[in-house]
């Protein structure tokens, strides 16, 4: 077995609705419906499927909670311009710009929430 990239990951949240908002307002996700009332985040070459809380597709993970995600978005804009649309979108920074360690080496990274919780980073390479 080869495997070549990630086609998409499932996020479980409180709110689709509320999800999308924000995804798409500070992070320029397209939201995109599919399938039967299925909802998910594109961009670029992937996706996130969202699965509503209680309401979850199946087969699903084994502990579905919303929250409980971690995922690093990698950004062609410069650092200080993320650092301005998430300033202007009232998201609060929890960490960064810090220097960390991305797949392909250093990367610069920024670090917030989602309205679940989740925590979110941004990164660029140099």
């Amino acid at each position: 077995m080869n495997i070549d990239r990630i086609d998409h990951i499932v996020l479980t949240v409180a709110s689709i609705d509320k999800t999308c908002e924000f995804y798409s307002k500070v992070l320029g996700m397209r939201i995109e419906r599919f399938g039967e009332g299925r909802v998910a985040l594109r961009f670029g070459d992937q996706k996130i499927n969202l699965h509503q809380v209680g309401s979850e597709f199946e087969p699903k993970a084994n502990r579905a909670t919303a929250g409980s995600g971690d995922v690093c978005f990698i950004t062609r804009a410069p650092i200080d311009a993320v650092l301005a649309r998430l300033a202007s979108c009232g998201v609060a920074l929890i960490e960064g710009p810090v220097t960390r360690t991305g797949a392909l080496g250093p990367i610069t990274s920024v670090y917030f929430r989602d309205p679940d919780l989740n925590l979110i980073e941004v990164a660029r390479y140099p």
